[in-house]
C-alpha cells in the first residue's frame, strides 16, 4: 500500500499481509482485530498481549482511526449525531499509565477548535438511533459519500453536489464510533440512508458490508442491514448477484415519472418501470421483500389521488412501503404533511392490501432525521 493503511479498511487476509511485512507473528493480526472489534480498543498501548516493539511499529504504520469528531449532538428522544472530518488527523489521545485497564476509546470532538478545523468539503454525519422495544436495538445510520450527486429537490445532503466517496474503512468506522456512544453498548442495525447514494460507490460500501457482517468484524447480521437508493437498475442488479441477504429499499417519493422527474434530477434517466422491473429482479434472486420510502411532502405528493396511483405501483412488486414525514430544510421551499394527510394517505394504500407503516422521525431537534443531513456545522453548538 502506497499510503497508510486504515485499520478499518483491512481485513484478517490484508492485514496478515501487512503483519508479515513488518515481521510480526501471523497470529498479530487476529490479536489486533480482536482488540478493535470485540474489546473497542484502538490505541495500540494497550493491547497488552502485544510486545511493545510491535506496538510502537503498529502505531506508526497504522491509521486505527481515521478523521476527527467536530461535533456531537444528543437528541430528546436518545438519538445521537456525530460530524466527523476526514481530512483532519484524529484527535489526540492521552497514552494510560501502566496499571490502567484497557477501556473503550474514541476519537472526543476537539470543541475549542471547532471553527478553524478542517472544511465541509470533506466531512460527514452519522446518527444513532435508539429504539427501546420489546427488543431493543441500536441503529447507526451511516453515510457514503462526501455530499450527494443526486440532488434530490428537498433533501440537505446533496445542496452542495458530490465532494467525493468515503471508503469501506471510514463507513465500517462510522458504525464502530457510533457503537462507543455512551448507553449504546451495540449497533444491532445499520442503514445506508446517510449522506449520498450507496449504489453510486458499490464497490467501498459491499466491502463495508462484508466488514459489518463478518465474524472477526462487527457480526451484524446480514438481514439488519438496509441500502437505500434513490434507483440504479444495473447496480441493484449486481447486488443481488452478491448473495448477501441484506434489504434492499428504493426511494420513490412520487408515484408517476412526472412528479418523480421534479424532485428527483436522475429520475429522467430510470424510469418507475425500470426500478419495479430491477426490484422484482432483486426479490427473484434474493428471495428478499423490497422496501419503497416514500417522503411524504406537504401538498405536493401526499394526496389521496397519490395514494391511489402508489397503491397500483406497489402492486406490481413484492414490497413494503414506509411513510416518512418530511422534516423541514432551511432554504428548501417543502413544508411536512400534515397528520390527517399522513393518516389518510395510509389509511388508502392499507384498504388496497398495502403492506405499510408510518415511521416515527427521530432526532428531529439534532437535525438527524430524513433530510437534514448536511456536511456542516455550527460552531456555536
Amino acid at each position: 500500500m502506497t499510503e497508510r493503511p486504515h485499520l478499518f479498511d483491512l481485513t484478517p487476509d490484508t492485514l496478515g499481509e501487512l503483519i508479515a511485512e513488518w515481521q510480526m507473528p501471523a497470529y498479530r493480526a487476529d490479536q489486533v482485530l480482536e482488540w478493535v472489534y470485540q474489546h473497542h480498543v484502538t490505541d495500540p498501548d494497550r493491547m497488552t498481549n502485544l510486545g511493545k516493539a510491535d506496538r510502537r511499529t503498529l502505531a506508526q504504520k497504522l491509521y486505527f482511526v481515521r478523521g476527527r469528531v467536530l461535533g456531537h449532538q444528543l437528541a430528546t428522544d436518545g438519538t445521537q449525531k456525530l460530524l466527523i472530518d476526514w481530512s483532519l488527523p484524529p484527535a489526540p489521545q492521552a497514552s494510560p499509565t501502566p496499571t490502567d485497564p484497557p477501556t473503550p476509546s474514541i476519537n472526543k470532538p476537539d470543541t475549542e477548535s471547532l471553527t478553524v478545523l478542517g472544511d465541509n468539503t470533506s466531512q460527514t454525519e452519522c446518527v444513532m438511533i435508539p429504539a427501546d422495544d420489546a427488543k431493543p436495538h441500536r441503529t447507526a445510520c451511516v453515510s457514503s459519500q462526501i455530499g450527494c450527486p443526486v440532488g434530490c429537490r428537498f433533501c440537505a445532503s446533496g445542496l452542495g453536489g458530490l465532494d467525493g466517496n468515503l471508503t469501506a474503512g471510514q463507513i465500517v468506522q462510522q458504525v464502530w464510533q457510533l457503537g462507543q456512544l455512551d448507553h449504546v453498548e451495540r449497533i444491532s442495525h445499520v442503514v445506508f440512508m446517510g449522506m449520498g447514494e450507496p449504489l453510486a460507490n458499490f464497490g467501498e460500501v459491499t466491502r463495508a458490508i462484508r466488514s459489518l457482517t463478518a465474524p472477526w468484524g462487527l457480526g451484524i447480521s446480514a438481514r439488519r442491514i438496509t441500502v437505500s437508493t434513490v434507483g440504479l437498475p444495473s447496480q441493484v442488479r449486481r447486488l443481488a448477484e452478491l448473495d448477501i441477504p441484506i434489504t434492499l429499499a428504493v426511494s420513490l417519493h412520487a408515484p408517476n415519472d412526472t412528479l418523480r422527474q421534479q424532485l428527483i434530477p436522475w429520475a429522467r434517466s430510470v424510469s418507475i418501470n425500470q426500478l419495479l422491473d430491477a426490484g422484482r429482479d432483486y426479490f427473484r434472486k434474493t428471495g428478499r421483500e423490497v422496501t419503497l420510502e416514500y417522503i411524504l411532502l406537504g401538498g405536493v405528493n401526499d394526496q389521496p389521488q397519490h395514494a391511489h396511483e402508489l397503491a397500483r405501483v406497489a402492486k406490481h412488486l413484492r414490497s413494503n412501503i414506509n411513510l416518512i414525514r418530511y422534516n423541514q430544510v432551511a432554504d428548501l421551499p417543502f413544508t411536512r404533511p400534515v397528520d390527517s394527510d399522513v393518516r389518510q394517505f395510509q389509511h388508502i394504500l392499507q384498504s388496497a392490501g398495502i403492506n405499510c407503516h408510518i415511521r416515527a422521525s427521530r432526532g428531529r431537534d439534532i437535525a438527524a432525521a430524513g433530510g437534514p443531513l448536511r456536511h456542516e456545522h455550527d460552531p456555536s453548538n
